[in-house]
């Protein structure tokens, strides 16, 4: 069933809008994907915090018009689905490299970060991004070495003379023994 004007234009505001606040976006072929198959790439999707929508390639390019996906407009060719990441920059890299490893049939075309649009074997690379925790996580054990290392620091010549002393006191007990 063909789409109407009102129908075109809510898509492509809608894609617009998710475009804009994105960090990340993948363009997938999906040709030869089931529909539970397709369902299934949804939910884990969902699941993620990533938008995914297969638009028509003519709204899509309306759609990232005057966002940092733009780059994407002229390789949007063929059937695509399009995955946004809202969170997390890796989202959906992961789920669809995830995906594409168990269904031969989802292909990855085009990967856009920043405003840059990416080869499609740099999807690894972006999958392999820490979380938003993963990287405070990182950021605090960096910031807390320093932190640990001076107080080990000014507790080690109190800790050398304990040992010390309670080596005297061995020594002194051995020899009256």
């Amino acid at each position: 069933m063909p789409l109407n004007l009102d129908d075109k234009k809510a898509i492509v505001s809608e894609v617009a809008e998710v475009a804009s606040s994105a960090l990340s976006a993948i363009a997938a072929e999906y040709n030869g994907l089931t529909a539970a198959e397709m369902t299934e790439f949804r939910a884990k999707a969902r699941e993620s915090g990533v938008y995914v929508r297969v638009v028509k390639n003519t709204l899509a390019r309306r759609a990232v018009s005057g966002t940092e996906f733009e780059c994407m407009s002229e390789a949007l060719v063929g059937p695509l689905v399009l995955a946004f990441s809202q969170e997390d920059p890796g989202a959906a890299a992961r789920v669809v490299s995830d995906f594409a490893k168990e269904n031969d049939k989802l292909a990855v075309k085009l990967v856009s970060i920043g405003g840059k649009l990416l080869d499609a074997g740099e999807i690894d690379r972006l999958a392999k991004m820490p979380t938003k925790e993963q990287a405070i996580s990182m950021l605090m054990s960096v910031m807390k070495a320093p932190v640990s290392k001076f107080v080990r620091t000014l507790a080690e010549p109190h800790a050398k003379l304990v040992r010390t002393i309670a080596a005297v006191r061995d020594k002194k007990q051995s020899e009256a023994a």
